[in-house]
């Protein structure tokens, strides 16, 4: 080529086409990428500049990923919190429920409940986690944010631990006892037997009678009551002479525990009762039996039984069931057909409570979840070896519930208040921590666009002046294609002298 010799016209003009391809061509890059600077070679200031204001944008922007995960990790806790909120208000609600009764038994339901609130506690604890996060699980789950490229600009959160209410740096709220039941026994047994007290000619005594004007008794006599059931029948206190009225010898059993007497006016019969074996001794003898008044006391066999032929019940006695906080759950009238059934009925209507007899020892067996108590108006009842039981039946539960008493409910009450305070600071906590990071997250959205802004004014290209210049490149490289023409057809006129 180098042997083709142009024009100076031509070789002008076509210099003048390449220089405007390559302007074109320029042109025609920016407008593809839409920069003015792709490369170190186009501007090596603007390009390094823009270049640092860009990897910041992007450092920044993988900052702004994880304040945004850190945001998501403290709504899971906030809401956590809101929830257990509920549940402890629940669980307050559930102790004054229980102060506005002293049944044991409704308390102890009550304490059962407050457990299962505090289980759930523990449970919506562990459940308020974000990707492997959570800030309510304690150890090994603090939060660390980081809002800046070289990390000094952080943000730490300590995690707190409700997983175990019972910690004292968490709720400080322990499961209450829930109480362990106990039961006692009373053994239902009795006899009885009638003596038939009339005068010599054949007429029935009446409570005013002297004793001695009965076919029975001598002007010397006295009488004894001795206690069968000992090795050597023993003369219990009390006893009455010959000159003493019907009425005195009907006391005097009657003074004896154990031992119930009737008398009837019309017939002269003395119906004696006991709850042991007993008889009436004559000349004070503990030996010598007063008309064969043995009464021969056996246990119960049968359900069926009636309670008034025990020295521990007659007609009109009213038993009464109370808990160990004196909350009476009920109470039973013993009628003249009352049975060992109705006894045991009694008992086990009541929740919490219930009866068991066995026939074969005439036990009745009561088991309370409570403390409780079985009393009766008649100092007789549940008597044994001619002593009274004025208590009655008692039983003492193993352990009593954590809501048994006022003060054990009141306690709890205030630790609930401690807690409902603990975790609204906390949410408070948690609600500055998240402000502080949504603060962050668009103070780093901003700063993102302005950097990425300033990188555009060094880098990028106005598509409108670039299209301006391909415009007029376009028309320059028309004109200098026809310029090109005009030169070549120049040089051809010369073939034509030829």
């Amino acid at each position: 080529m180098a042997d083709i010799t142009l024009s100076s016209a031509v070789r002008a003009n076509l210099n003048t086409l390449q220089s405007t391809a390559q302007f074109m061509s320029d042109v025609q890059n920016k407008l593809a990428t839409g920069k003015k600077v792709n490369s170190a070679l186009d501007n090596p200031n603007s390009f390094f500049t823009a270049s640092g204001l860009t990897s910041r944008a992007n450092d920044l922007s993988t900052l702004l990923d994880d304040m945004g995960q850190s945001t998501q990790t403290l709504k899971a806790a906030d809401q956590g919190i809101s929830s257990i909120t509920k549940l402890v208000e629940s669980a307050k609600a559930k102790a004054n429920q229980a102060l506005q009764t002293q049944s044991q038994y409704e308390r102890k339901q009550f304490a059962a409940q407050y457990n299962d609130l505090l289980t759930q506690i523990e449970d919506l604890a562990k459940d308020s986690g974000y990707k492997g996060k959570n800030l309510l699980a304690g150890e090994g789950n603090d939060l660390r944010t980081i809002f800046n490229e070289d990390s000094t600009s952080k943000l730490d959160i300590e995690a707190v631990d409700y997983t175990d209410t019972a910690l004292s740096t968490g709720l400080n709220l322990s499961d209450l006892a829930e109480g362990e039941g106990a039961s006692a026994s009373l053994q239902l047994q009795g006899g009885k037997t009638v003596i038939t007290l009339q005068d010599s000619g054949g007429s029935a005594l009446n409570t005013s009678s002297t004793l001695s004007d009965s076919t029975l008794i001598s002007t010397t006599q006295s009488l004894s009551f001795v206690n069968d059931t000992a090795t050597n029948p023993a003369v219990l206190s009390g006893g009455v002479s010959s000159t003493a009225s019907v009425q005195d010898l009907v006391d005097g059993l009657n003074a004896i525990a154990g031992v119930r007497a009737e008398f009837d006016n019309g017939t002269g019969e003395l119906t004696i009762y006991s709850d042991e074996d007993f008889y009436i001794g004559g000349n004070g003898s503990a030996t010598t039996s007063f008309a064969g008044t043995l009464v021969d006391a056996t246990a119960f066999s049968s359900t069926t039984d009636a309670l008034i032929n025990s020295g521990s019940f007659s007609v009109g006695d009213t038993l009464t069931l109370t808990d160990g906080n004196g909350y009476e759950l009920g109470s039973f009238e013993v009628e003249d057909d009352s049975t060992v059934d109705d006894l045991e009925n009694f008992i086990n209507d009541f929740n919490g409570v219930s009866a068991d007899f066995d026939t074969g020892s005439g036990r009745i067996t009561i088991t309370s979840e409570t403390d409780l108590s079985l009393t009766s108006d008649n100092d007789d009842f549940a008597s044994s070896g001619f002593t009274a039981n004025t208590t009655g039946i008692g039983i003492s539960a193993i352990s009593d519930s954590g809501f048994a008493t006022d003060t054990d409910i009141n306690r709890t009450v205030d630790r609930l208040n401690t807690a409902l305070s603990n975790l609204r600071t906390q949410a408070s906590s948690f609600g500055t921590n998240l402000s502080i990071v949504e603060n962050r997250q668009d103070f780093t959205k901003n700063l993102i666009n302005t950097l990425e802004e300033g990188a555009g004014k060094l880098t990028l290209a106005d598509t409108n002046e670039e299209g301006a210049n391909l415009l007029a490149l376009q028309t320059r490289q028309s004109l200098a294609s026809t310029s090109l023409s005009f030169a070549a057809q120049a040089d051809q006129n010369v073939l034509r002298l030829f």
